[in-house]
């Protein structure tokens, strides 16, 4: 696998990891169903653990494409933190804004 390659599988990755916890509001970690929609503070919980998920993906890519793992000072996990935040962006407005316009858009033309 090419160092390109690995780019763009892991932002791919990264950026649908980032809004499954917004997108699936009746799901914990895809698999287990919930008889209501997850609170926020739960969403959080999965949308971190989800982070986490993206960052041994990434070190495994890199070992895989470089052959070696660059050493990483505090910055580069706080920028990757954000990033990530960035990319679950959709997903939240999604969730906590559209969804609800939405709804009540057709509950009027209804």
């Amino acid at each position: 696998m090419t160092l390109d390659t690995a780019v763009w599988v892991l932002l791919v990755t990264a950026i649908v990891l980032a809004n499954i916890p917004w997108l699936l509001s009746q799901r914990v970690l895809i698999f287990i169903p919930l008889p209501k929609p997850k609170s926020i503070w739960l969403n959080l919980v999965e949308w971190f653990f989800y982070f986490l998920l993206t960052g041994v993906f990434a070190y495994l890519l890199e070992q895989k494409a470089m052959g070696h793992i660059q050493p990483q000072d505090w910055e580069f996990y706080v920028v990757t933190l954000f990033m990530f935040a960035i990319f679950s962006f959709p997903g939240f407005i999604y969730c906590y804004n559209l969804k609800m316009f939405l709804d009540r858009v057709r509950s009027t033309h209804s």
